[in-house]
């Protein structure tokens, strides 16, 4: 017997459904890096800090959920309740990004159903400068995953990670 997956309704809640399986790859790549290469430094001559190793990496992606769901917050005026940015071990990131999804999806809580009409008039500045709608914010939350999940791939094709 199969379990069934639960859709949510509309299209945000479409948006955070597929947030959540573009955790699942990431996961599951980094459940198969030993510990000793998931703190490795990996590219000491990059000048963003947050890409000098598959540890800073999955750090940098917890800790970016964080901050779109709280643009969200922002512009709903809802408490803001996320954690201090910080390095996360190995074994503390699934835990971690579970939390980070919940936070979101806390966040989102009531909007899965927003029409078109609702989510574009929502329009939030970000700090790296373009202005984002909800439906826009979430695809970019979405598709970081997937390119630092493709950075992370192409360290261990290059053999600078191997899988345990």
């Amino acid at each position: 017997m199969t379990s069934e997956k639960k859709y949510r309704k509309g299209a945000i809640g479409a948006l955070m459904d597929e947030y959540e399986r573009a955790t699942v790859d990431l996961k599951n790549l980094i459940g198969q890096i030993a510990e000793s290469d998931f703190i490795k430094i990996i590219d000491s001559d990059t000048k963003d800090e947050d890409c000098k190793s598959v540890q800073t990496i999955i750090s940098h992606v917890i800790n970016s959920g964080y901050s779109y769901s709280n643009y969200i917050r922002d512009w709903f005026s809802i408490p803001k309740s996320s954690p201090a940015r910080r390095l996360y071990s190995k074994y503390e990131f699934i835990l971690e990004l579970n939390k980070m999804l919940a936070y979101t999806s806390e966040t989102l809580e009531g909007k899965w159903k927003f029409s078109d009409d609702e989510i574009q008039k929502i329009k939030m500045i970000v700090q790296w400068g373009p202005q984002y709608d909800l439906e826009q914010i979430l695809e970019h939350a979405i598709v970081h995953i997937l390119r630092h999940r493709r950075q992370i791939e192409k360290f261990i094709a290059s053999g600078l990670i191997n899988l345990s």
